[in-house]
Parts: C-alpha cells; sequence; structure tokens
C-alpha cells in the first residue's frame, strides 16, 4: 500500500498538511492537534504502524479518526463496548461523517444493512468488537475490501484481557499478517513498559512507531485510606464535595445500587451505573452526568470510557482496582479539564483477599496468572507506599518526578517503624497454628483472646498466644495487611483465605530480611474539601455568562433526548463554554467555535444562535440572529 505522500507525488494532489488540516477544521471544528496527536497521525499517513499511549482526555480517537478521512478507503476500529461503538457512531454521524458499528446490541437485519454499505463504499469508519471482527467468515469478507487502515481503541486489552476474559483480544495479533501493508494503530491510556513491549511483540513483530506522551496528571490529588466503616467513609466523602460532579467506582452491580441508595438517602443526585441496566436507561444517565453539574454516578469500570465530562471533580473507589494500570485509568476521568480534582481509594485485607481469589480462579496460564500477581502486588505497594504517591505511580509506568505536594502522604507524612520484630511475633503465631487461618485468627492468637475458636483450637497453648497484647487488634490487623502487601505473607486462595508464610516471610525469620510498616491512621475518608478550587467548568464566569451557559446545556440535553444520544456527541462542555463566553451571533462566528464543525454548523446554528440571542434580549442586550 503507498503512503499519502507517495500518492501524491504520483497524482499531483495537494500537500497532505492542507487536506489534513482542512478537514480537522471542517469535520471536527479544531484548527489544530494536541500534543501526540500530531506524531500519531503523520506516522500513519506516513504508512507505519502506531503504538500511542496518551492521557485519558488527551484525544486518542482523533489519531484514527482524522486519518480515516484523509486516506479515504475503509477503517476498520476494533472496541471493546458495545456502549463506546454507540457514542462514537453518534459522534462521528453528527460531525457528517460516514461512520456505522455491527455489534450484537443491534438486530440482524441492522447489521445487514450496515454491511451493505460497507461493502458499497458508503462507510468511512466500521466498529467492530474484536469477537466479531476476529472470524475466518468477517476476516475473509474485510480482505475483499478497500481497508486503508485498522485501529485498536483500549489496546492494553490485548495484554491484560486476551489470554482468559476476552481471548480474541490476543487474536488480533493475526491482523498483521491477515492485512499486510494496511498500518494499525493501537491506542491506550494505561500501559506500563511491559505492556508496551507485549502489545508491540503482538500486533506489531515489535516494530511500531511510538507515540508516548507521559503520564503524569498534577491537577489530581492522590489518596488512600484504610477501609474501616466503609459506608460512613463513602457517606463523608461525598458530602464534603456537595454539589460537585464525581464519580464512586464499586467492585460490583449490587453495591451500586447499595451505594447510590445510601447517596440518595443522605440528599445527593446520584444514580446507578452498571451493565445490567437497559441501554435507554444507560443513555438516560450519561446525559443527567453531562447535564447536570452536581450528579454523582455509582458505578462499575466500565462508566467513562469515551465520556467527554471535563469537569468531574473527584474519583471514589470503594474497592481495591484490578491492577495500577486500572486505576490509573479511572482516576483519569477526574479533572480533565486541568483544574484541581481529587481521588480517593478505600481498601482493607478483604480486598487484597477478593484480588488474590480472582487472580486464583481465572482460567489462564501459570505466567498469565504470575504477571496479574505482580501487578496486584504493584498496586498494594502504592497503597502501603510512605512515599509521594504520584513518584509511586508515575515510576511504574517508567517515570520519574519530583514529590508532588500534592498527595496525602506528601501533605500528611506518614513516618515508618521498624517492625521486624512484630514481624517475627506474626509469623510465629502463623506457622505455629498450622498456615491454615485468616487474619483476625491469628490477631486473636498475639492478644491472647479466650474465644471460642481460640479454645475450640486448643490455640491457647501456643508459644505465640498472648505475645502481641501490647498492641491493640487494630495495630496487629495493620500489620498483618502490610505484611501481605510487602510479600512477607500469602493468602492462600484455595484454602478459604488462611495466611502462609512466603519466601520473602522465611527470610526474616533467618534474619535475612527486615520490615518497616506505616502506623495506620484510621479516619474519614473525607479528606480536604477542594470545592474552594472552583473546579466547576462554570467556575470563573460571570453570572450572566454562567446563566446562559446553563441553558445552552439545557437545549444540548433537550437535542440529545431527542436523538438518543449521549449528551455530549452534541457539543462538548468545552465548546459550550466557548459559546457562553465569545455569543456567536452570526453562521459564520458560530463555525469558528472550536469543536463546531461544517455539519454541526449546518445542523445547530440556527437553534443555538436562537438560544444565545434569546438570552442576549431577556440581560437587554439584544443580539441579531445572521
Amino acid at each position: 500500500m503507498l503512503s499519502v505522500n507517495e500518492r501524491e507525488s504520483r497524482t499531483g494532489a495537494k500537500p497532505a498538511q492542507m487536506r489534513l488540516m482542512a478537514v480537522l477544521r471542517d469535520q471536527f471544528g479544531f484548527s489544530s492537534l494536541r500534543k501526540g496527536q500530531a506524531e500519531a497521525v503523520g506516522a500513519v499517513l506516513e504508512g507505519r504502524d502506531v503504538l500511542a499511549v496518551m492521557p485519558t482526555g488527551a484525544g486518542k480517537s482523533l489519531c484514527y479518526q482524522l486519518p480515516a478521512l484523509v486516506l479515504g478507503g475503509l477503517t476498520i476500529v476494533v472496541s471493546p463496548l458495545v456502549a463506546l461503538m454507540r457514542d462514537q457512531v453518534a459522534g462521528l454521524k453528527l460531525n457528517g461523517i460516514a461512520a456505522d458499528a455491527i455489534h450484537s446490541d443491534q438486530s440482524r437485519d441492522d447489521n445487514v444493512a450496515v454491511w451493505r454499505k460497507v461493502r458499497s463504499g458508503e462507510l468511512r469508519l466500521l466498529f467492530v468488537s474484536p469477537e466479531r471482527l476476529m472470524t475466518e467468515r468477517m476476516i475473509a469478507a474485510l480482505q475483499r475490501l478497500d481497508v486503508r487502515l485498522i485501529a485498536i481503541d483500549e489496546a492494553h486489552c490485548i495484554s491484560q484481557w486476551g489470554p482468559a476474559f476476552r481471548p480474541d483480544y490476543e487474536a488480533l495479533s493475526r491482523l498483521r499478517d491477515d492485512f499486510p501493508g494496511v498500518p494499525i494503530i493501537a491506542l491506550t491510556a494505561t500501559a506500563d513498559p511491559h505492556t508496551q513491549a507485549d502489545i508491540k511483540a503482538r500486533l506489531f513483530r515489535g516494530e511500531a512507531a511510538e507515540v508516548i506522551t507521559g503520564f503524569d496528571r498534577p491537577n489530581l490529588s492522590l489518596a488512600v485510606t484504610l477501609k474501616s466503616s466503609w459506608k460512613k467513609q463513602v457517606a463523608e466523602f461525598v458530602d464534603a464535595r456537595r454539589g460537585q460532579c464525581g464519580i464512586v467506582y464499586c467492585l460490583s452491580r449490587r453495591k451500586t445500587e447499595e451505594v447510590a441508595e445510601l447517596l440518595r438517602g443522605e440528599g445527593h443526585n446520584a444514580e446507578a451505573f452498571h451493565a445490567g441496566l437497559e441501554s435507554a436507561d444507560k443513555t438516560q444517565i450519561q446525559n443527567r452526568f453531562m447535564t447536570e453539574p452536581d450528579m454523582v454516578v455509582v458505578a462499575t469500570v466500565a462508566f467513562g470510557m469515551g465520556i467527554d465530562k471535563p469537569d468531574v471533580r473527584y474519583v471514589l473507589h470503594t474497592d481495591l482496582p484490578a491492577s495500577v494500570e486500572a486505576y490509573y485509568q479511572e482516576i483519569g476521568r477526574a479533572g480533565r479539564d486541568g483544574k484541581p480534582a481529587e481521588t480517593m481509594m478505600l481498601y482493607g485485607i478483604e480486598d487484597i483477599r477478593m484480588r488474590r481469589m480472582f487472580i486464583e480462579q481465572e482460567e489462564s496460564a501459570p505466567e498469565r496468572k504470575r504477571r496479574e500477581t505482580k501487578r496486584l502486588e504493584a498496586l498494594l505497594a502504592y497503597c502501603e507506599a510512605p512515599e509521594c504517591r504520584r513518584q509511586v505511580l508515575l515510576r511504574y509506568f517508567g517515570e520519574e518526578a519530583e514529590p508532588c505536594g500534592n498527595c496525602d502522604n506528601c501533605l500528611d507524612p506518614v513516618p515508618t517503624v521498624d517492625g521486624t520484630a512484630a514481624a517475627r511475633m506474626v509469623l510465629a503465631a502463623v506457622d505455629e497454628s498450622g498456615e491454615r487461618f485468616g487474619a483476625s485468627h491469628v490477631v486473636d492468637i498475639l492478644r491472647g483472646s479466650d474465644s471460642e475458636k481460640i479454645l475450640s483450637a486448643c490455640h491457647d497453648a501456643l508459644p505465640s498466644f498472648g505475645i502481641g497484647v501490647a498492641k491493640s487488634r487494630t495495630e496487629w490487623l495493620g500489620i498483618v495487611r502490610q505484611m501481605v502487601a510487602a510479600g512477607l505473607l500469602d493468602i492462600d486462595i484455595s484454602g478459604y483465605g488462611g495466611l502462609k508464610i512466603a519466601p520473602r516471610g522465611q527470610g526474616l525469620l533467618r534474619g535475612r530480611e527486615t520490615f518497616r510498616y506505616r502506623p495506620d491512621r484510621i479516619g474519614p475518608a473525607a479528606g480536604r474539601n477542594r470545592r474552594a478550587a472552583g473546579g466547576r467548568v462554570d467556575a470563573g464566569l460571570d453570572p450572566e455568562t454562567a446563566d446562559l451557559l446553563a441553558a445552552l446545556k439545557a437545549l444540548r440535553f433537550s437535542l440529545a433526548k431527542k436523538r438518543a444520544v449521549p449528551a455530549f456527541v452534541i457539543f462538548a462542555d468545552r465548546t459550550l463554554v466557548e459559546m457562553a463566553q465569545k455569543r456567536p451571533r452570526t453562521l459564520e462566528e458560530f463555525a469558528r467555535i472550536t469543536g463546531v464543525g461544517q455539519a454541526k454548523a449546518r445542523d445547530f446554528s440556527r437553534i443555538f444562535l436562537e438560544e444565545i440571542a434569546r438570552h442576549g434580549s431577556a440581560a437587554g442586550v439584544p443580539w441579531p440572529v445572521g
């Protein structure tokens, strides 16, 4: 396949850069590309494979949408979620771009109709799941068409989901052979150096242009606290940020419903979001989330993918995420406007047990389980870190940084103390009780409890019985949890969660290892109230402009509801803010607003200009509509 430059040299077409910028302005309403976008787009147009690792909110989608229009032919976009496909397609169509999707939520007749458009050359972008793409029939059919580009969104799934959860993600490695000469771009916000190398090895045979724009999000305040009375902690955290928009992540559907009900009972505008909801309900919640400035969505981890909501002021995890990558992606949905935003994670030893159980029960090869265990250990090290959390987080992704001054450890340092002697006591109790009991029972041994379970097991006769009475139960539980995080103890998942001495623990018993721990400070998760930081999208606007912005948001919501699409695909918040500030009066002025392409100017200018003029008239400042 010829690159754009080669084709132009033969055809005498106008320079690629001029065409590129014209498409960017006319179709998407932007006058320039962001950091990383230009490099990724340029490499694709040169016919090169690309791995793009860019933070959430950096505009990864444009890195394949723009080349798709410049290259012509068909671009295949591999996407993991039907909801994400639907939203992307809706947004492209509103920009006047021929895009569609084939997926399981559509009827067979609808999918057949889409395929007819693909076959006739009407579509520029086709969105499909890896499962639908990686069939012999689909591959063979696409090989007969003019495929110019393949984009793989959320590409970290190739490494992290492929072997077990989504096997067809791993099968995407065949695409290089199935479509020789067709450039492939893989995009993700979350890939550590190992995952980057894994993606390159699987997709590109190790050779691809890399566009890695960095992982630092300095506007995010990072914090972790020990889970105690978690419902109270959640309620206090959200209440301290009343009136702000936030996301609360939970591990299960049931828990999202429970937390949403709890928050509504406290007077918050809260809704649960999970895969069990009807499609119409999901769309309604997404629209409200985009429109209502104080909405709190309590969700499982799928929520947030592809949603361009810039003024999310906090993300709260009620449970331990799956990995550092998952955590980074989820907190990345806060503060996309660059203004201060907060993150908080609650976690405890039960979270560690659950995550290790998930890994153990996964039907995958031992090597896969070993890697997932290492990922979990890296997250636990982040949770228990005594130093700057941003340094620990960025170090995981291969970056070095100075202490941030904006995380809980920087703002309120926690000293570590020598816990080697205490650790030996714990290991003795675990060993003497047969490595069959959990943390609570081991602590009861150390504290000399006369509980029925201790007495029935005759553990009151162990040498370690009562040797730790000087420390409180809470302090011992914290020490045990940190010993697990430090690799001194393992949790025997197949043996009902009993503690076992890990190789490093054996080293400590032999004097080859030491242990330091952080005394737990269990308090409310509320943390600092950043409300004064002015993080809402309308912060800093004068009252009249803020009122106009609210009116434009209401109009956007009405339009989105009529079209059954999420509000953000009509216009992003930042576009409405610019509209409210500049108050365009003519079609030409409206078309110059960032994010307004030709199609949206044609379809929406009249109604938005009328709303702006009506608002101006009400304020005594008539603006004629041109």
